[in-house]
């Protein structure tokens, strides 16, 4: 198992308007600078935070599959396909770009996102119509096992459904307690911690590959062999990770930055 750890010190910068909007990406676009070109079809991630109330106005996509996560705050969505909506803490808005759709973005004061680009394969999904869809935190499943909170976003059993090979969780785990994740031979997981710190190691006696992680690092961990990944809060804290599983490799050619 390779488990890395990237802090923000290795994380493309960016910003909108006069630094309204200032951002930190684990995964850039090319020539930002972010040391993390994709993860497999995990194509971009950039956690951003709002000083003041700011609309990034219309703009284009396609092809992308496009999710924005609110970790705090709210974000306000309308589009070419009629959509005007808001979102709050903890809910997400996907678009699925398909063909090509414009939309625009308002950041209420003070909030905090996650958006995320996911690849497909762009020669088929830009023949597909372009859509939208959102959902409050309520609409998300979550359970409480042995005192981690683990609330499903992308995949099985979660209203997020895409059509990249893809899964995301948001788990929070007690201090000093520890959460267990499979890990299949020729996936990933990229996880970026948003809050706390701990330990990130491979599961097993004869263990011999961790690194430790806090908050604002993007830990990247894969496997040659099937094993599961171990995250551990510090003792004095808890931790908060936001971890997508995706593979490694795909069968069609992923756009070349």
């Amino acid at each position: 198992m390779d488990i890395r750890v990237y802090t923000q010190n290795e994380q493309a910068k960016g910003h909108f308007g006069d630094g309204e909007i200032v951002e930190n990406k684990p995964i850039g676009f090319p020539r930002e600078g972010s040391v993390v070109d994709r993860v497999g079809p995990l194509f971009y991630w950039a956690w951003a935070k709002s000083l003041k109330t700011f609309e990034i106005p219309f703009h284009p996509h396609s092809g992308f599959e496009i999710l924005s996560y609110v970790l705090s705050g709210s974000v306000g969505h309308k589009d070419t396909l009629g959509n005007m909506q808001k979102v709050t803490t903890g809910g997400a808005q996907i678009m699925q770009t398909g063909s090509g759709a414009y939309h625009a973005e308002e950041l209420g004061t003070d909030t905090e996102m996650f958006q995320i680009w996911f690849e497909p394969h762009l020669s088929q999904a830009t023949k597909r119509p372009p859509t939208y869809n959102q959902f409050d935190h309520d609409e998300f499943p979550s359970q409480v096992v042995d005192g981690v909170l683990v609330k499903r976003i992308i995949g099985t059993d979660a209203p997020i459904q895409l059509v990249t090979d893809a899964q995301m969780w948001d788990v929070t785990i007690p201090a000093g307690a520890t959460y267990a994740r499979p890990l299949q031979a020729g996936y990933a997981h990229a996880a970026v911690v948003v809050d706390g710190a701990g330990q990130i190691r491979e599961a097993g006696a004869g263990a011999v590959h961790s690194a430790t992680a806090a908050k604002g690092d993007f830990v990247v961990s894969t496997a040659e062999a099937d094993n599961n990944v171990v995250y551990q809060a510090d003792h004095d804290r808890p931790l908060r990770i936001v971890l997508i599983q995706v593979p490694t490799e795909v069968e069609y050619t992923l756009y070349r930055k």
